[in-house]
């Protein structure tokens, strides 16, 4: 690479960016107006933060306020709680009492007689509805009566003890003569005295606020009248709450605001060097396309991954600069807005960022620049016009989003699980350099730089892949006419499926099995369970592929591989699914590992699949999926994918989309998109579906045997006791030196399947070449005809 080259294509796509008044606006002009506008609107409607009166409809109560015992629920004049009540927090006179009876309540009803739960709900629904009153307390008639009695029966209990009261640990004489039951009067009068019931509106927040208010209250009035109970007994108060708990912040000064910001500062950083980097890529990219400037430069001197680097590294600068201008402005405004409203720090735990943040901000900034600004450039190279390429910014933000919400949900740790995962372990790392604690950051730091830097390594790839080729470059805009695409579609199908029509196949497949999912609930009978296993796999994964392949395609025997392989490539793919089978139990335990399982999902679906007979078992969970998925992967999706040119890449997307749809569990995802990849292999290698097939089964029937007969085997005094050893109450795995016999056979039966399918390898190249020429043939003779 000629660093020359990258240099001068840096200085002219800065130069050309400066030019440009949209993208000064973006990067410079905007972070300054923002926040100091966002800081400005939010002291102005500060005002409308504070609390309103709580207005409460009060039915049954004017007993309980005229009760002049200790404690008291209402204030001296009757017209509010007792200020006592309230927390030291809470201003009474935010609470404005409505006093009414039932009759006001319920004036069209006779109220003689106690009102049904019905009847009162139905009134304070229609007293809120207006907006006169957020909620209503209903005290039931007699209560303030039975309350008293409740006291006084105490109170005579504590006055005239009964002669044959048991000492501690024994039971009176009637409590014997009947079974050892207690029937203390006490309890009979509590049991008796009815329960007050707050109405309220969850549809409206106010009412949700009154509703709290009022609990808080009650509580606490609650609480005073027995405490005065206990006392009335001549039991100290303390008696019923003997202790309680204390809380000590131990938080060092200034940790806790680093802990707002640890998760404020990363979101902040990654979402803008985002948005930084795609509006210069889509300008220096479809830009040029419109501006005709791109052809002037792809017949520059520089090489094409040359002219890559240099737009990459002027993206870059750009999505640090904005970066850097929004975190700067944000930090300006925040501290301003935090001073003139210290209240509002305290609050939310919020005061300056630490010092150290900037460093560790700073660096954690080029490589999530280069990812982002790699990913830009890639997708704006594809994209046909600077319209378009801004459409491509909102897939790209739905992808990234989740993984840079994940890292600030409460319970979200840095393990070496979530380091492995991109945007998110990196999210997480300077979550924890922030908070100082850095022998954690330290552990992890290793997984999560590797991870972004791969990351990193192949969003230049693809970039470079996508100005390397001439299709992408030079698309043309083309208007969609419905009709007209629905007619060529049927009449100018080739031999194998496009691209295009693979990921649409891929993506009908699991649009389908995820709504499906969803509607359809496992059935309680075995036979229903094998039903709709089956009904499943044929309607919803076989049936789109063939039904696609048999419309689109005119020969479904080379996009479904329907051919026969070496007859040396059976024996090997057979060797290869067994020997790799304890392979997969050390993966399927490593994912467990690193990303726990939910033990109750895993052990309902084991427990249901588990009652299924197995030869059943073989039948609808290993050979079906077997034949069903192949059809759809390995065969249409597989075959249109590696139109693309490159067979890894078409086997990595094809096992992708194999992968997600075993999204059942997390870990089944994980392990699939990686057998996807051997499955592929040995699709693309043998030439043949029925390689897949083999293997694909095997391994499914391995799996079940193990989840079904693995317990028996391990106690079992044979062969089977020294392979497997019992690492849980349902899991097994195998013993170490098994799975390094296993390793070494593995390596062993992929070189012979190797050498045994390297005649169809060498001539598999045939009919990729006779599809280009074939295609090519049907574009000139299309001209032909459009010149016609």
């Amino acid at each position: 690479m000629n660093w020359r080259n990258v240099k001068l294509i840096l200085a002219r796509e800065v130069r050309d960016q400066l030019r440009d008044r949209r993208t000064l606006f973006m990067i410079a002009v905007l972070p300054m107006l923002l926040y100091p506008l966002l800081g400005m609107s939010f002291m102005q409607v500060s005002q409308f933060f504070q609390a309103h009166p709580t207005r409460v409809l009060v039915v049954g109560g004017e007993e309980l306020a005229a009760r002049d015992e200790s404690p008291q629920l209402f204030d001296t004049e009757g017209a509010n709680f007792d200020p006592a009540l309230f927390a030291s927090e809470d201003d009474p006179s935010l609470v404005k009492l409505t006093f009414a009876d039932a009759a006001d309540l319920l004036p069209d009803q006779d109220v003689a007689g106690s009102p049904s739960a019905k009847e009162l709900a139905d009134a304070a629904r229609t007293r809120m509805r207006d907006k006169k009153f957020d909620a209503v307390i209903y005290f039931p008639a007699g209560f303030a009566g039975e309350l008293t009695a409740f006291r006084d029966e105490l109170k005579n209990r504590v006055a005239n003890p009964p002669e044959d009261r048991p000492r501690q640990g024994e039971s009176s004489q009637d409590e014997r003569a009947e079974g050892g039951e207690k029937s203390p009067d006490a309890e009979e009068k509590k049991a008796g005295i009815p329960n007050p019931v707050i109405y309220y509106n969850t549809a409206r927040e106010a009412s949700q606020i009154a509703r709290s208010r009022i609990e808080g209250v009650i509580y606490r009035w609650t609480t005073k009248v027995g405490e005065q109970n206990l006392i009335d007994s001549d039991v100290p108060k303390s008696a019923a709450r003997p202790f309680s708990l204390q809380s000590n912040d131990v938080a060092e000064a200034g940790r806790r605001e680093a802990a707002t910001w640890a998760k404020i500062l990363p979101f902040v950083l990654m979402i803008w060097a985002l948005t930084g980097a795609f509006y210069p890529a889509v300008d220096l990219c479809a830009g040029e396309k419109e501006r005709g400037t791109l052809e002037t430069l792809l017949c520059s001197p520089a090489q094409r991954s040359e002219i890559v680097v240099g737009k990459l590294l002027t993206v870059m600068a750009f999505s640090m600069a904005t970066a850097v201008l929004n975190l700067a402005s944000m930090g300006l405004t925040g501290a301003i807005v935090l001073s003139s409203l210290p209240q509002l720090g305290e609050m939310m735990h919020l005061g300056m960022p630490p010092a150290e943040a900037v460093f560790w901000l700073a660096v954690a900034l080029p490589p999530v620049s280069a990812l982002f600004g790699a990913l830009a450039v890639a997708l704006a190279a594809f994209a046909r016009s600077t319209k378009e390429g801004q459409y491509y910014l909102m897939p790209l933000i739905l992808v990234t989003m989740p993984l840079m919400i994940l890292p600030m949900q409460p319970s979200m740790e840095l393990t070496l699980g979530t380091s492995l995962i991109p945007v998110t372990g990196l999210m997480l790392l300077l979550r924890e350099l922030l908070t100082s604690n850095y022998a954690v950051a330290a552990t992890f730091a290793a997984p999560v730089v590797g991870v972004t830097l791969t990351g990193c390594f192949f969003a230049i790839r693809w970039a470079i892949d996508q100005f390397n080729s001439e299709s992408v470059l030079f698309r043309e805009s083309e208007r969609l006419d419905l009709g007209l695409w629905l007619r060529h579609l049927r009449a100018d199908r080739h031999a194998t499926p496009t691209a295009a029509m693979a990921i649409a196949c891929g993506v009908l497949i699991l649009m389908i099995r995820f709504f499906t999912g969803l509607a359809i609930s496992l059935p309680e009978t075995t036979n229903g369970l094998i039903v709709l296993q089956a009904v499943t796999l044929i309607a919803f994964v076989a049936a789109p592929a063939l039904i696609m392949t048999s419309v689109l395609t005119r020969s479904p025997r080379r996009t479904l591989l329907l051919n026969f392989p070496a007859w040396q490539a059976i024996p090997a793919v057979i060797l290869l699914a067994i020997s790799i089978h304890p392979l997969a139990t050390v993966l399927q335990q490593l994912l467990a590992w690193l990303y726990p399982l939910d033990t109750v999902k895993l052990k309902f679906v084991v427990d249901r699949y588990g009652e299924i007979p197995f030869v059943w078992m073989v039948l609808v969970l290993a050979i079906l999926p077997a034949v069903c998925e192949e059809f759809a992967y390995r065969g249409f999706v597989l075959s249109g994918l590696r139109e693309m040119g490159h067979p890894w890449r078409a086997i990595i997307l094809s096992s992708a989309f194999f992968g997600i749809t075993h999204a059942l569990i997390v870990q089944q995802s994980i392990a699939a998109g990686i057998l996807g990849v051997l499955l592929g292999y040995t699709a693309v290698r043998s030439g043949s579906l029925l390689c897949p097939i083999l293997f694909h089964a095997i391994h499914n029937s391995l799996l079940f045997a193990l989840m079904k007969f693995g317990e028996q085997w391990s106690q079992s005094d044979g062969l089977a006791s020294w392979l497997l050893v019992q690492t849980g109450d349902d899991s097994f795995a195998y013993r170490l030196p098994v799975v390094v016999a296993a390793a070494l056979t593995s390596v062993a039966a992929i070189l012979w399947f190797r050498k045994s399918t390297r005649q169809v390898a060498s001539g598999a190249a045939e009919p990729r070449v006779e599809v280009a020429n074939e295609r090519s043939a049907a574009v000139v003779a299309e001209r032909e005809r459009i010149a016609t």
